[in-house]
């Protein structure tokens, strides 16, 4: 009795985990930033995603907490930031909105976070990512975060992702298992998962019509140890568009 093996197509069609559902791009790290049709992937990850950050006196950058690089600059997550072309465009809370290569841009920062030692810059050198250049999540993780704390609303914007994979009918938290593995997104891009993503409490934090709530963290702290979605860096730059599928290579393609 002959065993018959999976065609090329076949084992194409297990390979694929899920659809890009939403892309996000954020230009000025610790902001709100800006969905995407689609966008270039490069070594460094998403063309422009954090490349600019708020720089206080000392050199460390505006972010959720207090770290080597990082300092923790309150009101932040109430700015949004777009691209207009290849220049930033901030809109601060009260809607004004200003752009990077204004000559007041700095002074304008400063009135509305009342540092008088802040200004916007843009990398060079010291990386504005926290961990790695891409995170992803599922929808199965982020569905399973709403119904675990049903009174509290979860979408994507609570955990800042670059990519929000639609898996279907997978179980929640599948991309755990991906450490290690990696993925063709599209029809070029290819990514290798370094690590799961820890979870602080800017999960919690009230942002563009979301209240604060502290119940997210405590859930996903006691039913998957603080980790919710993956980190991955660019192994092959590509174009990603939103509707493309993700397939775990493998060994499988080439």
């Amino acid at each position: 009795m002959s065993m018959r093996v999976p065609g090329r197509e076949e084992a194409r069609t297990r390979a694929v985990v899920g659809v890009v559902a939403e892309l996000w791009r954020y230009p000025v790290k610790s902001m709100l930033g800006e969905q995407c049709g689609q966008v270039v992937m490069e070594d460094r990850g998403l063309a422009g995603d954090r490349l600019y950050a708020v720089r206080d006196g000392a050199g460390k950058f505006g972010s959720g907490k207090n770290t080597r690089r990082f300092r923790r600059i309150g009101g932040l997550p109430g700015f949004r930031a777009r691209y207009d072309g290849i220049i930033p465009v901030v809109t601060f809370p009260g809607g004004q909105q200003v752009r990077g290569d204004d000559p007041l841009a700095d002074e304008h920062l400063q009135r509305a976070l009342r540092r008088a030692d802040v200004g916007l810059a843009r990398e060079v050198g010291v990386s504005h990512f926290d961990q790695a250049p891409l995170h992803l999540i599922t929808d199965a993780s982020l569905s399973w975060v709403a119904a675990a704390v049903p009174d509290v609303q979860v979408d994507a914007r609570r955990v800042r992702p670059n990519l929000v994979l639609r898996t279907g009918s997978s179980a929640a938290l599948i991309e755990d298992s991906w450490v290690g593995r990696t993925a063709r997104i599209g029809g070029s891009a290819v990514v290798k998962f370094t690590h799961r993503t820890e979870r602080c409490v800017m999960i919690n934090n009230a942002q563009d019509g979301l209240a604060h709530s502290s119940q997210i963290l405590r859930a996903v702290a006691e039913e998957n140890d603080l980790m919710l979605g993956i980190y991955a860096k660019v192994i092959r730059p590509g174009t990603v568009r939103l509707g493309d599928e993700m397939l775990l290579m493998d060994g499988l393609l080439k």
